[in-house]
């Protein structure tokens, strides 16, 4: 009778008594869907199912700023100052009295051409130790020279906007119009800076 009864009980659930007992205690610590509504379902605290933390930049993670180092521009020198030449030099280069070591004459040059004898005698008169130069501009003229209109006094106005710049610098301490014994308005004395020794 009690081997029957097992039988149906396992034939209308499917489970042995043991079996049946085990699922009831399952079944009483589970609680039951409700309609409309999805749950989720609690994964086991397993390693494979946690998420992965994000991992966080060098600069989130540490505490202080990374600072970035900018390579700076090596500081570029200023180039030195244009002094005067004094009234009583230029009486003294009019008069003889101090020499003038060079000269030379651009008048009728074109500007390009002009430069670039400037720049080249300036060198060699610091290279040969010149105190004192001449540098001829002429007064102007407005004839056209080589098929280009030169206009009045184009030398006579760059000339010296040139000595002015910082790259003529280098070679130039001062300049001033020259005396009339050495062309006045159409010449310019120069002081040549003395070279640096190595």
């Amino acid at each position: 009778m009690g081997k029957d009864n097992r039988t149906k009980e396992r034939n209308s659930s499917g489970l042995d008594p043991e079996d049946a007992d085990l699922w009831q205690q399952v079944a009483k610590t589970t609680e039951p869907l409700r309609k409309g509504k999805n749950r989720a379902v609690k994964t086991p605290d397993h390693p494979e199912s946690q998420s992965i933390p994000a991992v966080r930049s060098q600069e989130e993670h540490s505490e202080k700023p990374v600072k970035r180092h900018i390579a700076k521009e090596p500081a570029r020198r200023a180039p030195p100052s244009l002094a005067t030449i004094e009234k009583r030099e230029i009486r003294g280069l009019g008069g003889g009295r101090v020499s003038v070591d060079a000269r030379i004459d651009l008048h009728g040059a074109r500007q390009l051409e002009a430069h670039r004898m400037l720049k080249s005698f300036l060198a060699g008169a610091q290279e040969n130790g010149h105190r004192y130069v001449l540098v001829i501009t002429g007064k102007g003229s407005s004839r056209a020279q080589g098929g280009e209109a030169q206009g009045r006094g184009v030398l006579n106005r760059e000339v010296p906007r040139w000595l002015s710049e910082p790259e003529f610098r280098q070679w130039v301490v001062s300049f001033a119009p020259a005396h009339k014994r050495h062309g006045g308005e159409g010449a310019l004395y120069v002081r040549i800076r003395r070279r640096k020794a190595a």
